[in-house]
């Protein structure tokens, strides 16, 4: 535990030395991660789908603040919707108007969390976010979440029936928004992972703050289980189709992440914990002090020795 104690101590130091290029460097690499993913998925539109137009966009990204990897990737999902339908791009465009009056109504400052949700959705783990948002957010941090697990599920909802609309070259635009709009609100694992992720954001927030031993440890398994299980419940009752591999793999990752979160964030040695107990005129006080798990940093003191040769002439 010391070693690991010695490396968090250089890790932090480390950040807290270069953090005025570190930020700039992480919502570049962020953006550009996102901007690469959209690409891939999609793809409908080749004039933004290239490497150039990528890098400068995350360039961009990376001066300006974390919100414009957002809207950034919402302008991405937008042009490749139009390229691939007019109709697909009106219907995308009022969802993430409500969605985006939801995130900067209530959760403007969880950029990350809201791109990183879309990010690992895409890549099928997206059990890791409501376990971390629930140690290091807050209840509206459901939005964010909820927001970037929704974009990632219409871009698979539409992507899967491209081939469909595509097809639908002579039928009106009222069939062709009809038939996106039904594509769209008719996808049951988007509904059933926004609200097994409420849940279990919920559940680790609130039992983190217990006053009782080990409570962000018991907040990170108890996250975890409530998620697989609402989530196995759910699929069979909606016959939702979720992938059980991904779900295992996703709850174990989960409980990994939170696990580092809580090493980096909340380290405390409970075995040295103290109860104190004061009053002054008008009230008792019970304080709870645990004390965080600390080491010194080991230093290292270079000498320098200077060896002079004295020269015997004779």
């Amino acid at each position: 535990m010391a070693s690991l104690l010695v490396v968090k101590q250089y890790i932090t130091n480390f950040i807290g030395r270069y953090e005025v290029y570190l930020k700039p460097l992480g919502k570049f690499l962020l953006a550009m991660l996102a901007f690469m993913t959209i690409n891939s998925k999609l793809g409908y539109m080749h004039k933004i789908d290239s490497f150039a137009i990528v890098l400068i966009a995350a360039l961009l990204c990376s001066v300006l603040p974390t919100n414009f990897i957002v809207l950034l990737s919402a302008v991405f999902i937008i042009l490749h919707m139009y390229a691939l339908s007019l109709e697909c791009a009106i219907v995308v465009i009022v969802l993430f108007i409500i969605l985006f009056l939801l995130y900067f109504g209530l959760s403007s400052k969880d950029g990350v969390s809201a791109v990183m949700s879309g990010l690992l959705t895409s890549m099928g783990i997206p059990y890791i976010m409501p376990v971390t948002m629930g140690l290091v957010g807050g209840p509206t941090s459901i939005v964010s979440v909820g927001c970037g697990v929704m974009t990632s599920m219409i871009i698979k909802t539409i992507k899967a029936n491209a081939t469909a609309l595509m097809a639908m070259e002579t039928e009106d635009m009222t069939a062709k928004l009809r038939f996106v709009i039904d594509a769209v609100l008719d996808n049951k694992i988007a509904i059933l992972m926004v609200f097994s992720f409420a849940v279990t954001l919920l559940v680790v927030y609130f039992v983190r703050q217990l006053s009782i031993d080990f409570s962000w440890p018991i907040a990170i398994g108890s996250g975890a289980i409530i998620d697989a299980i609402i989530v196995l419940v759910g699929d069979l009752s909606m016959n939702s189709s979720v992938s059980i591999a991904g779900l295992l793999i996703g709850t174990v990752l989960a409980i990994v992440v939170g696990l580092i979160v809580q090493f980096f964030k909340f380290n405390v040695n409970y075995n040295k914990t103290e109860k104190v107990e004061f009053e002054d005129d008008e009230y008792f006080y019970y304080v709870k002090a645990v004390p965080k798990r600390t080491v010194a940093v080991p230093t290292r003191n270079v000498k320098k020795i200077n060896s002079s040769k004295k020269v015997v002439r004779k």
